[in-house]
């Protein structure tokens, strides 16, 4: 007798216990608000490229040029961006997705011809460097010409 009573009182005890606590309790834990607090959010901007002249003149729009596109890199992570048009020598060009973002390092490629040498130039991606047109514009330098 004393065994069924220690028994059934073990289980209801062992069910109290398990029924007090509700499915939103643990749901609801600082652990799982700490983590979200801890994302951060990071903006990403749409660069538009052009040359800068050997003259200083900024060149935004044409084509024929000796250009296999430009590259963006991340002076941080060393993460490398692209423009759309990898081939193709019209200006503009864009970034092939939006620049997270922090600080690159911007070149030109150059061409199939070799005609064209193109410098670096080292700017920021944020709100500050936005233009009037929505995008961060970026001149790269030609360094040399034939």
């Amino acid at each position: 007798m004393r065994k069924s009573i220690f028994t059934v009182s073990a289980v209801l005890g062992l069910l109290a216990v398990t029924t007090s606590f509700s499915s939103t309790d643990v749901v609801e834990g600082p652990k799982v608000r700490s983590e979200v607090s801890d994302k951060k959010v990071v903006k990403t901007y749409p660069v538009r490229y052009g040359l800068l002249s050997k003259s200083g003149t900024k060149i935004l729009s044409g084509s024929g040029f000796d250009l296999g596109g430009f590259v963006a890199k991340n002076t941080v992570t060393g993460e490398e961006y692209f423009s759309d048009r990898y081939h193709d020598r019209a200006l503009p060009q864009f970034s092939e997705e939006d620049l997270p973002e922090g600080t690159y390092e911007f070149s030109g490629i150059q061409g199939q011809g070799g005609w064209v040498g193109y410098g670096t130039i080292v700017a920021t991606v944020s709100d500050e460097n936005l233009d009037a047109d929505g995008y961060i514009t970026i001149y790269v330098p030609i360094t040399w010409e034939e």
